[in-house]
């Protein structure tokens, strides 16, 4: 069911006259549109940001501001991406919105550096501009044409005023900043959950949400590559200001093998199956709202970590001084980095109508189980050895699929 509803009697007297929705089935009214695509030129800069503030300043405090930091941009671009699989972004009124957005978004991310330090501010406001004010055009564009819906933005508009006020609390008092951030990013990651309820005006009603299933699935799978991508070229630029010895090619090859083999557990063995089950349903907005809005965030981190813990990996493969042995924060992030990717891969299967991955929840246990090793391994065999882990997780996969099928009549 792709046509929007619209409630029955009179539409109500507020909101633009102009219907800046989507129309039609399928095919072409669902095809992502190329301002979508500039728009998510943006999150290419934001992700880049997040991953070298990781890298730049190694620690527990910046692990922890850097996932702050990566709710706020990951929310920023799911909220977007809901509201232009109902709006038109062929309409003029909608593309000017997502290029103001594109604008507010590129300060946002120039921000991120320096977001725990003398641009909290400006981050802050950015992001809480972003947010209500895309919400509050949505919420007058569909005020005449799709009440229901725009019922519905009444209520993500006031959660978003609620969460902003914190963003903006924590960015004026810095001694509180993180624990205030945090707060913030958690009221934005349980409204969706909440269906953004409200005293008086109650909780939104999943069978409303009436979701284009080709378009999410792709708009998801898109941000996907982004973030390999970016992880190419995390790896790229750190490879070409190295020495070229058997070392530094090893690690390299080592950092290439991880990001293809994250492609292949997502594109080749989940994304079309996944896509499949999700436009089948009549029914869409629970299955988006949790495979294709909260579960995308864990996938997306584990790239992101990937990124960083590959570029670690080229800069001191022997470990640091050449000590031979991998430090624990360096270890921590290869092997939590690839165990976040395979849970985020399980949990996404399961949330598209699979049965949980065996050879996914055991690889994440057997990267935690290398962890306990890394004082005896390099951070290059440690990279190494987790490819090794990623493979056999699809080399299991695929086995354990050729054997349903050929148990499986006819």
């Amino acid at each position: 069911m792709d046509a929007p509803l619209t409630a029955p009697g009179p539409a109500p007297r507020w909101g633009l006259r102009t219907d800046l929705l989507r129309h039609g089935d399928s095919g072409d009214s669902s095809r992502v549109g190329y301002v979508e695509l500039f728009f998510d030129l943006v999150f290419v800069f934001a992700v880049t940001q997040l991953s070298h503030g990781l890298i730049e300043h190694p620690g527990a405090e910046t692990l922890a501001h850097t996932l702050v930091l990566g709710v706020a941009v990951w929310w920023v671009w799911v909220d977007t991406m809901w509201v232009t699989n109902w709006l038109d972004p062929e309409r003029a009124a909608v593309r000017a919105m997502l290029i103001v957005l594109m604008l507010l978004g590129l300060v946002l991310a120039s921000a991120i550096p320096e977001a725990f330090g003398d641009k909290a501010l400006l981050f802050a406001v950015m992001l809480v501009t972003m947010q209500v004010g895309r919400s509050v055009f949505v919420m007058v564009a569909m005020g005449r044409v799709w009440p229901e819906n725009a019922l519905n933005f009444v209520r993500i508009s006031v959660w978003l005023v609620v969460s902003g006020t914190f963003w903006v609390a924590g960015a004026l008092l810095e001694e509180q900043r993180l624990a205030l951030w945090a707060v913030a990013a958690a009221i934005d990651l349980a409204g969706p959950r909440a269906m953004f309820w409200l005293p008086g005006l109650g909780a939104s009603r999943a069978s409303t949400w009436v979701v284009r299933g080709e378009h999410m699935a792709e708009r998801v799978s898109l941000f996907v590559i982004i973030c390999l991508g970016e992880s190419i070229i995390v790896t790229g630029a750190a490879f070409a200001e190295l020495p070229l010895d058997a070392t530094t090619v090893s690690a390299f090859c080592s950092a290439f093998a991880s990001t293809v083999l994250m492609w292949l557990l997502f594109f080749d063995r989940s994304e079309r199956r996944a896509t499949e089950y999700f436009t089948s349903r009549d029914e869409r907005g629970m299955v988006a709202q949790t495979a294709y809005t909260y579960v995308p965030f864990v996938i997306v981190t584990g790239i992101v970590l990937t990124a960083v813990a590959d570029e670690l990996v080229l800069l001191h493969p022997l470990g640091h001084d050449g000590a031979g042995h991998a430090d624990a924060w360096t270890a921590a992030l290869v092997c939590g980095a690839a165990a976040t990717y395979l849970v985020g891969n399980a949990l996404f299967r399961r949330a598209t109508g699979g049965a949980w991955s065996v050879p996914h929840l055991l690889g994440a246990l057997a990267v935690g189980v290398l962890f306990v090793t890394h004082s005896w391994l390099t951070p290059l065999t440690l990279n190494w050895v987790t490819d090794g882990i990623l493979l056999a997780v699809i080399v299991g996969d695929v086995v354990r699929a050729r054997r349903r099928a050929e148990a499986e009549p006819g």
